[in-house]
């Protein structure tokens, strides 16, 4: 029997070791045990993943939670597994499909007329590595959805966000966003052959550009906006990449996917940080990763891109703007 004490030891501490590994890598829970009583949440894309995940969290700080989802018998049901979870009855189901600009002008409409304050914003709902889809609207799906739904949303609920000063933007992009670059001559990828991975990377990196400048107009009015990647997770997200198809990747990739992959709710815990952490009050214009915050890649800094990036995502999503742009969203020149 002895002669099995030392390798059970071995093995034992080998594996308290890889967890605590993960542990580390995954970036842990979010360190703060703030409450947020009386204050209203929306999360985009909160019916799976990192977003339900995220409105759970905030749901137990005793948060009224917003789920923003497209598809609204699922949206129902997580919040309905919210309120059970929780016992918290204030967790409600919204529609919003980011792929059509007049959903979410009828949602944010929604908001403005029935919410007397947003205290947190959390956009969250994405898609990834998705074939050549087009949004309702005629916009390159990744785009449309990651970037310019979220572009036109944030904006259409900045007054009442000012009016609950102060209140929080979170936008959810991603490490790909070092990958990236905004095309301005194709940012829909209607001239150029369709490359899934780059177009995904340009819209991550739009999302942390549309942070910087928001936060340069946002100063001085009580609400701040940061972005943040929220690390690798098992969601639906890389539904279309493939990447666990074959048997061969599996089984050799497994290990490293066990040791860097997050579950969704680890995946949650930096969103729910920049949400609710009382040091992170005034903290605007970041960039995380995990709980840290890290320096983004040089083009996310280029002030000139964000402002022209802004520029033509308000003409694109067609918000009225000081230079004059139409009431309503326009597709694309095709």
């Amino acid at each position: 029997m002895n002669r099995y004490i030392l390798p059970l030891s071995v093995l034992g501490t080998a594996v308290g070791g890889a967890v605590l590994l993960k542990d580390f890598v995954a970036g842990g829970a979010c360190p703060s045990k703030t409450t947020i009583p009386g204050k209203t949440v929306i999360v985009t894309g909160a019916n799976t993943g990192i977003g339900k995940q995220t409105a759970l969290e905030l749901a137990k700080r005793g948060g009224t939670i917003i789920l923003a989802c497209r598809d609204l018998e699922k949206c129902e049901a997580a919040a309905k597994e919210i309120r059970g979870e929780t016992l918290n009855h204030h967790v409600n189901a919204r529609h919003l499909d980011l792929a059509s600009l007049k959903s979410i002008r009828e949602f944010a409409a929604k908001i403005i007329e029935e919410e007397e304050r947003v205290h947190i914003l959390i956009n969250n709902a994405a898609v990834m590595r998705c074939p050549h889809w087009t949004t309702e609207d005629g916009f390159e799906m990744q785009l449309g959805v990651n970037y310019l739904g979220h572009f036109l949303l944030t904006n259409l609920l900045l007054d009442k966000l000012k009016a609950s000063a102060p209140s929080r933007i979170i936008n959810l992009s991603s490490l790909a966003h070092v990958a990236g670059h905004i095309d301005f001559e194709d940012l829909n990828w209607e001239k150029r052959k369709y490359d899934t991975k780059a177009a995904y990377c340009q819209s991550k990196l739009a999302v942390v550009l549309f942070t910087k400048e928001l936060s340069r107009r946002l100063q001085g009015t009580g609400v701040t906006v940061n972005a943040l990647h929220p690390g690798v997770a098992r969601t639906e997200l890389g539904r279309h990449t493939g990447m666990h198809r074959s048997a061969f990747s599996s089984f050799t990739l497994g290990p490293i996917f066990w040791l860097l992959v997050k579950s969704p709710q680890l995946a949650a815990q930096p969103s729910t940080y920049l949400a609710v952490a009382e040091e992170l009050e005034g903290v605007s214009g970041k960039y995380f990763e995990g709980l840290k915050e890290k320096a983004p890649a040089l083009e996310a800094e280029d002030e000139e891109v964000a402002q022209r990036l802004w520029a033509e995502s308000a003409r694109l999503v067609g918000l009225e703007m000081s230079y004059g742009s139409s009431e309503r969203g326009q597709p694309l020149p095709r």
